[in-house]
């Protein structure tokens, strides 16, 4: 082996070894979270908590708190979003994209939202897009229908793809919506990821989400 190569070989496993984001991946994806602490992450608004367990991030309900955003730091516009989530039964929750705060760094977190929810026995909406804070769904009421793709109890893969004003979005491998909002792209068009942990107001609890494998590959 070539000295080049071999240097290129250790540089590579260091990198891995410190769980630092991953620049070399075939397709060109990076790492969101490097599976030992949160930096590179902020929390916003609520006082649900997150920690890392498993190298997976875990969001826990708190009684009383409004909804709770761990988010980037970076801002993404155009990219693939990858990851895989388990949701207790019980806990509504979704993934920020383009998302943004009203009022400055401290105000309302808003914009599209990747819905995360157990399908249940009669099915759920896990996967459709809703606008947080900025006018509710985003997908027209006749394409808004209940399935059973999301698995309860179990890990499940979200692919995410935002392509300038259309949002595509698979769940465990099956497509849920193709959705084109113009007007959405015009206030949102570049943003923060964040991981929501949905109020719970005074219902049991605590609930949990748990998010792992966040690849990002931007456009």
């Amino acid at each position: 082996m070539k000295t080049s190569q071999s240097l290129l070989v250790l540089a590579l496993f260091a990198s891995i070894s410190a769980g630092s984001a991953d620049p070399v991946k075939g397709d060109g994806s990076a790492s969101l979270f490097n599976g030992k602490n949160l930096d590179g992450w902020t929390q916003r608004n609520g006082t649900a908590t997150y920690r890392v367990e498993d190298g997976a991030i875990v969001g826990k309900t708190k009684e009383g708190s409004p909804n709770s955003f761990l988010c980037t730091d970076k801002l993404y516009g155009n990219f693939e979003l990858t990851f895989e989530v388990k949701v207790d039964d019980g806990l509504n929750s979704g993934v920020q994209i383009r998302s943004q705060t009203k009022g400055g760094p401290t105000g309302r977190v808003n914009g599209p939202q990747v819905e995360i929810e157990a399908s249940g026995a009669g099915g759920a909406e896990a996967g459709y897009v809703y606008g947080e804070a900025c006018g509710g769904w985003m997908v027209p009421k006749g394409k808004l229908k209940p399935h059973k793709h999301f698995k309860d109890g179990e890990w499940n893969s979200y692919r995410i793809l935002a392509e300038g004003s259309k949002i595509t979005t698979w769940i465990n491998g099956k497509l849920i919506i193709e959705l084109v909002d113009e007007e959405k792209f015009k206030s949102h068009p570049k943003g923060f990821i964040g991981l929501q942990v949905h109020g719970i107001g005074k219902k049991a609890g605590p609930f949990e989400v748990s998010w792992r494998k966040l690849m990002i590959r931007e456009e």
